[in-house]
Order: C-alpha cells, then sequence, then structure tokens
C-alpha cells in the first residue's frame, strides 16, 4: 500500500473514533469549539483570545462568541493583560476545570468499555498506535 492510501486509511480511522467519542458525550455537553479552548487553556495555562486562536488554528473572530459563552458560564475568567491593557487574558477557571473533566470522562468511560472488548494483543497494538500517532503529531515534515 502506498503512503498516500495509508495515511487516508489512518485518517478515516481517525475521524470515525473521533466522531464516536462526541456522540458519547451527554446531551447539553460543551460545544467542539469550547472544549478546544478550555482544552488549550488547561494544557498551557493563561492566554490572549489571539494566542488561543493562533495555538488552535483558528480566526480569532471564529472564536470570539465561543471566549463570551465560556465567560458568561463562569468556565473561563477574562482580565486585562498586565503587559498591555487593550488586550484580555483568558484562564480556565474551577467550573471550567470541572466541566473539562466531565467531558473527558464521558470519552473515557466509552473508550474503557470499548477496550475491554480487545484482546491483550489488540490492545498492546493500540497502545504502540498512540506512541506513533504522538510522533506523527510532533514531526516536523
Amino acid at each position: 500500500m502506498d503512503h498516500l492510501a495509508e495515511a487516508a486509511r489512518i485518517r478515516r480511522g481517525v475521524m470515525r473514533l473521533n466522531r464516536r467519542l462526541r456522540q458519547e458525550r451527554g446531551a447539553g455537553s460543551l460545544s467542539a469549539n469550547q472544549l478546544l479552548v478550555l482544552g488549550h487553556l488547561h494544557r498551557h495555562g493563561p492566554a490572549t483570545p489571539g494566542e488561543v486562536a493562533a495555538a488552535e488554528r483558528q480566526r480569532p473572530q471564529s472564536l470570539t462568541r465561543v471566549f463570551a459563552e465560556l465567560q458568561a458560564e463562569g468556565l473561563v475568567a477574562r482580565e486585562p493583560d498586565t503587559a498591555d491593557r487593550r488586550q484580555s487574558v483568558l484562564s480556565l477557571t474551577e467550573a471550567g476545570r470541572r466541566a473539562l473533566e466531565r467531558d473527558m470522562a464521558e470519552r473515557d468511560a466509552y473508550l474503557s468499555r470499548a477496550l475491554d472488548s480487545l484482546s491483550p494483543t489488540e490492545r498492546g497494538v493500540l497502545e504502540l498506535a498512540v506512541a506513533l500517532m504522538e510522533r506523527l503529531a510532533d514531526a516536523e515534515v
């Protein structure tokens, strides 16, 4: 199999699993963009809206409503930037951290049940695949 066909097959598999994980989230769950913002703040700490958008390869305008929704729900706090008062800095609140953990727990519960249906060898192959996908995600090509 050539590398382009192999890449397409991997992409389809990852996308299908991603769709299934989204389906496993409960009603009233956070949107994909809300999860994107909360996840970024959780991993990287406080950031300006522009920094979040740039890091997640989004246009700042496309996340403006998401930032406002998260702030209104008390999931992020917005403070003036101490270095540049024209900008604001977003940070994850305790409620935001709990919402993110709840969302991850729902998906992890599904994955745990699904992994129970696999043999030890299949789970080992998945462990190896995870390590390889992380290397691919970090590859500078």
